[in-house]
């Protein structure tokens, strides 16, 4: 497996994690932000099944170790996350689909899971470090 440097496939995984996270982060703000707009509909990101699913090989199983990984690292850098609108579904009657508790559940779902990419990001860090300690 081919690596950018000192980084491997993990850091690079993490990385993108920190950048859709903020993304998602971004969306959540905006649907907070539109809570009272009449007609605004909810801004969804959704990555997080996609990026299992690609890192996992979960349509490819390599079977030998020979084998190419199913998601190689030049795709980790181009995956997007999907974003899509939610219409109203609500008996309001004023066209707006934000709930400020769903949205409330998500930022806080979203800062949780930043926060554990973060500290495995600093674990990942802390080994090289050691590792460059040791050699010197």
């Amino acid at each position: 497996m081919q690596t950018k440097g000192i980084f491997d496939r993990t850091i690079q995984i993490l990385d993108k994690v920190l950048e859709l996270r903020s993304q998602k982060l971004q969306s959540i703000s905006s649907n907070i932000a539109n809570a009272e707009t009449p007609g605004y509909a909810r801004l969804r990101m959704d990555f997080e099944d996609q990026l299992r699913e690609a890192v996992n090989g979960t349509s490819q199983a390599v079977t030998q170790p020979g084998h190419m990984p199913a998601f190689p690292e030049q795709q980790i850098e181009s995956f997007q996350a999907n974003f899509y609108r939610e219409k109203d579904q609500s008996a309001i009657g004023d066209g707006n689909s934000v709930s400020m508790e769903q949205e409330m559940v998500d930022l806080s779902v979203n800062q949780i899971r930043y926060e554990a990419a973060i500290l495995s990001l600093n674990k990942k860090f802390s080994m090289l470090k050691y590792v460059i300690q040791e050699k010197i």
